[in-house]
């Protein structure tokens, strides 16, 4: 039928509908998203890596592009130049410096509640505490010496006279048993079971009060202004991944992060995830009734606090601007969580 022969409310009725129709399918076409992360793909990303092959993502109206960092990449650059959406911040410390240098990133989630950065021992020496690391020779890095080290030497009393430099080769570390070595619980304990056929004494230092946050989201205030709700729906979809990633199937998760990173191996895979289980370094704490991701204004306050003693961070900057608590402690995933029996 001609259209121009139908009365005229009766065609801007159809006007109005077809109109309509098309509002709801734009508003169900996914938000495309692009997240980088700071190193090559592994266990430790992921709940991010589940989130995407899983479909939480799309549940949540989100179209995710995860952007590999590596060692010669700078993925925080290119979020704070507007090319990606949300960026993998290593800790804390990054947050408190990008309000130092007035760089408008705000952390909108911590994955890990503990820091996984460890202190790796020989077995003969027998160590269980960390003051007794003290005689030893201490391997660590550059960017170990000015962040965790500095806090070692103001709360604990080491002395930068027992430091040698660590480049990430464990080899000084394997014949010097009169050593200790940094590295994180999740990788490099099983890197030295591989070479050196020993297992190394642990120290985890966030057992021994270096409590930042890390693993942690970051985005630029401006998204947050503009559309806090797809902020949300990718703090929370991030969330479900993590959880699904540690107590459901992980399989499509794993197959995605070896696509991506054919170096990785399901037997370091399964190492990751088991250690970060063991050292709650994802769920414990605040996490119990507050969900994954959760941060709380009195644990960034005392990590602050214990930099600012240590020489690391300016006592006169807005620590607080650096994070906002908007999105998180929501309870999000809890039922996802096994029930203890």
């Amino acid at each position: 039928m001609n259209p121009a022969l139908l009365p005229r409310a009766l065609t801007a009725g159809l006007a109005a509908m077809i109109m309509a129709l098309s509002s709801a399918g734009a508003q169900t076409a996914p938000d495309k998203v692009s997240f980088g992360t700071n190193w090559v793909p592994e266990a430790e990303h992921g709940g991010f890596f589940q989130a995407v092959a899983d479909g939480t993502y799309k549940s949540y109206g989100l179209d995710v592009t995860i952007v590999p960092g590596g060692p010669n990449d700078n993925n925080r650059m290119l979020l704070i130049a507007g090319k990606l959406d949300f960026f993998m911040a290593a800790n804390t410390l990054m947050s408190f410096d990008a309000v130092a240098n007035k760089v408008p990133v705000v952390t909108v989630a911590a994955i890990f509640q503990k820091d996984p950065q460890v202190l790796l021992t020989h077995p003969e020496s027998k160590i269980t505490k960390l003051e007794e690391l003290k005689p030893l020779t201490l391997f660590v890095s550059k960017e170990g010496i000015s962040s965790y080290f500095q806090w070692l030497k103001s709360e604990y009393g080491f002395s930068e006279e027992k430091v040698k430099p660590y480049t990430f080769n464990p080899q000084p570390f394997i014949v010097d048993k009169q050593s200790a070595m940094q590295g994180y619980v999740t990788s490099e304990p099983f890197a030295i079971e591989k070479s050196a056929g020993f297992k190394p004494g642990i120290i985890l230092l966030a057992d021994y009060g270096f409590n930042t946050y890390s693993t942690l989201v970051e985005t630029r205030r401006d998204l947050i202004d503009k559309k806090p709700d797809l902020v949300q729906r990718f703090v929370d979809a991030s969330v479900i991944g993590w959880y699904h990633y540690l107590y459901g199937d992980n399989a499509a998760g794993n197959a995605m992060i070896k696509k991506l990173n054919p170096e990785m191996t399901d037997e370091l895979l399964g190492y990751s995830i088991a250690r970060i289980k063991e050292y709650g370094i994802v769920d414990s704490g605040d996490t119990m009734g507050d969900g994954i991701g959760a941060m709380t204004d009195a644990r960034v306050a005392s990590f602050f606090d214990k930099m600012v003693r240590a020489g690391v961070v300016r006592q006169d900057i807005d620590f607080r601007k650096s994070y906002t608590l908007r999105f998180v402690n929501k309870g999000v995933g809890l039922d996802l969580r096994p029930k203890k029996p």
